[in-house]
């Protein structure tokens, strides 16, 4: 482990004082630091700062930058309590992280509203400071600027005086360096109050609607009483801010008392927005607000334990939605979005286990993998959550938040918690979870008369084995499993004496909270298949789920697959339909472009979504269930896919109905209409038509749909076109770029001019997003996309050379064994697939 600055050298509370000029681009800063230093040589953290002065008591002190390390070496007169002020400047940057303008448009005029994204390391480019997460601090921030008359300026804490156009601060809790957050420009705001009487207040700029603001604000206030309630602990601070900021390079940040957000993800029309993207916003909020105690009040004590703030965000933002909206039913999207992305990459040999050593920033930045931080830790919290109850988990956080409120904490810390008020030995079982990367595979087997379980490792792709073992939570419909699976095998006895008492099939992992999948023996197999509908959306989801990683994994064929998904095609249940078309988009890699194969997955997917589309149509009715709105989407985009000439003729038609005004086309099928457009109807005329519309909307929802729709060109002028414009930053923000890249490349029209794009133009790229930590996720895109022997060695030939990168090397090795393996997968699979799809049809 590398020394940690906060051995030597203990902030107890920061003044900072920033003046910042927009024009110049220049922040001119000095800050005073009350701390205790334990030698006379410290170090304290800084990136692009033009340090000019180091004092202390009024006298000039040495000291030496050091920028490959981002940090300055001060000597002090001697150790002790003292009180250290630095003066410098700094750059304003594009880079959407530290301080730095946000850029939008109001009726054509271009303006700019200054924000801030600190986390994981980038406060240091705003302040010297100690810049570890266990370096928690008090905080007084002033800051002036080239104030304009109607602006507005926001903190984690409230305003208490302007002096001579500085605005001050009140003095904010002890909190780590990178939750401190500001913001000023021309802003609207709503506000409220919750019960307990902590104000509430969104924030966006002048390019929205007043009404954009109002779901945000319900959420948000609505959130906050149900965590004071859930964790038995007051929200600790005045207000809770929420700002939607322009140019913002993660999803949300839960600054304290200040959380900032990616415009997409806080507002919103209420009347013309999908059910999902409802969703979508409201889990986010409750995230964010989750973490203003799991993370904030309680913060880990480094960034390997970066999971005990994003996982459990990420459990309670369904736990908190789930109980202020019940009718949305919001834990199937919990299902569908967070449970299949978490076991399909937890999969592959080499990924990283939720807790997981990190030193270099660029390491830090690495570690936040949607896929296993968030959502497997989610599923693991999850696990935890269904073995203990709610009742043991509110009393154990609350002991947990109680104990090092204020301070840091491990995942050792919380097992505690939870373990002393459970009395279980939840470290034990858990540990095999956090500490190990992958997760098993439970085989149901008869051996003779007996029923027999055993748990392996599951991959997908070349792997070794480890030997792995974990303490599963079996959750099974037999009395006679086990609670919890510690063993390899276990035997629970004659089957049929079983099967007779139980009156149903054996089923493992009920209600699919526990991460792992089942490989059921044939014979069990077919027994739960004969009364699959008299299951339960969960159970049917979790049955395509399961076969479609071992499918993946060669465990089944896929062609065996093929064969059952006509058994779930009127199914009423979205998240049933979520997994049969999800199955069939799997197919697509196994067939060609304009080949015979390709036309009779169509005609399949015809087959399989026209009863459907026959029933729902392309308008909501007033007298259809959630379920219908949620699952038109899935069988229409089906129904397209399959070039169903009504289908198409009918997106036409209402592309031409609402052509003045596309934006107001039903916020749930809208994407369809505009693709469908492009990819069937397009030309330059329309092409300009929606870029121009792109560029105008300041609905980040429309901006998405619109960019998934532009993506879909067929003609390679307009795909150059495209391609140009990746670097034009006033049409494609560098936060929307990513989607923009990956719709192109995608698209088997647009792939070559995409792909050449990103070898061209790689240090472009690395000097514009490099210093993002989703700046990985470009090479995890490509690996989503890339499926022939030449696209694996043209990614090899690109990326093995940049293997060494700093926070690239775990992503280039895994994503090279993904291209692998479906390579080989589709080498072997091909015919047997384009077979069975092609007997589906006759």
């Amino acid at each position: 482990m590398t020394q940690r600055l906060i051995d030597f050298f203990q902030p107890e509370h920061y003044d900072l004082y920033l003046d910042i000029d927009r024009h110049q681009k220049q922040i001119t800063g000095k800050t005073t630091i009350q701390a205790q230093a334990l030698q006379q040589e410290i170090f304290l953290n800084q990136k692009y700062l033009n340090i000019t002065q180091v004092q202390v008591a009024g006298q000039n002190v040495a000291f030496q930058k050091d920028d490959s390390q981002e940090r300055v070496l001060i000597s002090l007169p001697k150790a002790g309590a003292l009180q250290l002020e630095i003066t410098y400047t700094a750059p304003l940057t594009d880079s959407m992280m530290g301080i730095y303008p946000s850029y939008y448009q109001v009726e054509g005029v271009k303006k700019q509203i200054i924000g801030t994204q600190f986390e994981t390391t980038a406060a240091r480019q705003a302040f010297p400071c100690v810049d570890e997460p266990a370096a928690k601090a008090t905080f007084s921030l002033a800051i002036k600027f080239d104030e304009q008359a109607g602006e507005t300026i926001i903190s984690n804490m409230p305003e208490e005086k302007v002096e001579n156009g500085v605005h001050y601060f009140a003095q904010t809790v002890k909190m780590s360096t990178y939750l401190v957050a500001f913001a000023f420009g021309e802003l609207q705001s709503k506000i409220t109050h919750t019960q307990s009487g902590v104000e509430i207040g969104v924030f966006a700029t002048k390019a929205h609607q007043a009404k954009e603001l109002n779901f945000a604000l319900d959420i948000a206030k609505r959130s906050i009483e149900f965590y004071e309630d859930f964790y038995q602990t007051p929200y600790p601070l005045p207000h809770s801010y929420q700002l939607a900021l322009p140019d913002f390079s993660a999803g949300a940040m839960e600054n304290w008392g200040l959380v900032t957000y990616r415009e997409a993800y806080l507002t919103l029309d209420p009347d013309n927005t999908s059910l999902n993207t409802k969703a979508n916003v409201a889990t986010v909020i409750a995230h964010e607000l989750a973490h203003q105690w799991f993370g904030d009040l309680v913060t880990m004590q480094w960034w390997d334990d970066l999971w005990l703030n994003e996982s459990f965000a990420n459990m309670m933002e369904y736990v908190a939605i789930d109980a202020l909206e019940p009718n949305w039913h919001i834990w199937e999207i919990f299902q569908t979005a967070e449970a299949p992305m978490a076991l399909q990459r937890d999969a592959v040999d080499g990924v990283q286990p939720v807790h997981v050593q990190v030193e270099s920033p660029a390491d830090i930045d690495s570690i936040f993998d949607s896929a296993i931080v968030y959502a497997k830790g989610a599923r693991m919290l999850v696990m935890v959550r269904a073995l203990i109850g709610d009742k043991a988990l509110r009393s154990g956080l609350k002991n947990y938040f109680a104990a090092h409120q204020y301070s840091n904490a491990t995942g050792a810390d919380l097992w505690a918690a939870l373990g002393q008020v459970s009395g279980m030995n939840i470290s034990q079982i858990m540990n095999t979870w956090l500490e190990q990367p992958g997760y098993p595979v439970v085989q149901v087997q008869l051996e003779g008369k007996d029923l027999c379980l055993s748990q392996q490792q599951f991959f997908i792709g070349a792997n070794q084995e480890h030997e792995r073992q974990w303490q599963i939570p079996l959750k099974a419909n037999f009395s006679a499993a086990p609670q919890i699976m510690a063993q390899k095998t276990v035997n629970l006895g004659n089957y049929q004496q079983l099967r007779q008492k139980n009156e149903a099939p054996l089923r493992l992992n009920v209600g699919n909270e526990s991460h792992f999948i089942v490989q059921y023996d044939p014979i069990l197999l077919d027994d739960i298949l004969t009364t699959v509908k008299d299951l339960d959306a969960i159970s049917q989801l979790q049955i395509l789920q399961d076969l479609l990683l071992l499918a993946e994994s060669k465990r089944i064929s896929y062609a065996q697959l093929v064969n059952l998904l006509p058994k779930f095609a009127d199914s009423p249940f979205h998240i049933v339909n979520e997994a049969l078309y999800r199955v069939i988009n799997n197919l697509k890699k196994f067939v060609d472009p304009n080949s015979s194969a390709e036309k009779n997955l169509r005609t399949f997917a015809d087959q399989l979504s026209k009863d459907q589309v026959q029933r729902l149509g392309w308008q909501q009715h007033s007298q259809e269930t959630e379920e219908d709105t949620l699952t038109r989407p899935l069988v229409l985009n089906a129904a397209l896919y399959a070039k169903n000439p009504a289908s198409l003729a009918a997106a036409h038609q209402l592309f031409v109905d609402n052509q003045q005004n596309l934006a107001a086309l039903s916020a749930d099928i809208r994407v369809l209409v505009l693709k469908n457009e492009v990819q069937n109807f397009g030309n330059q005329q329309l092409f300009d038509k929606l870029l121009m519309e792109y560029r105008q909307t300041a609905d980040g929802n429309y901006k998405a749909d619109l960019c998934a729709a532009l993506t879909q060109v067929t003609d390679s002028q307009l795909v150059s076109k495209i391609v140009q414009l990746f670097e034009d930053s006033e049409t494609i923000k560098p936060q929307d770029l990513r989607a923009w890249f990956y719709g192109l490349l995608a698209n088997p029209q647009g792939q070559q001019k995409a792909w050449d794009w990103l070898r061209d133009d790689w240090t472009w790229l690395e000097q514009t997003v490099g210093g993002d930590m989703e700046f990985s996720s470009y090479i995890t895109v490509i690996a989503q996309v890339f499926r022939t022997p030449a696209r694996l060695q043209e990614f090899r030939d690109f990326f093995e050379p940049k293997l060494n990168t700093p926070g690239l090397t775990r992503e280039i090795k895994m994503d090279t064994s993904i291209i692998a393996s479906r390579v080989q997968l589709i080498s072997e699979e091909q015919a047997a697939v384009n077979e069975a799809v092609k007997q589906q049809i006759n």
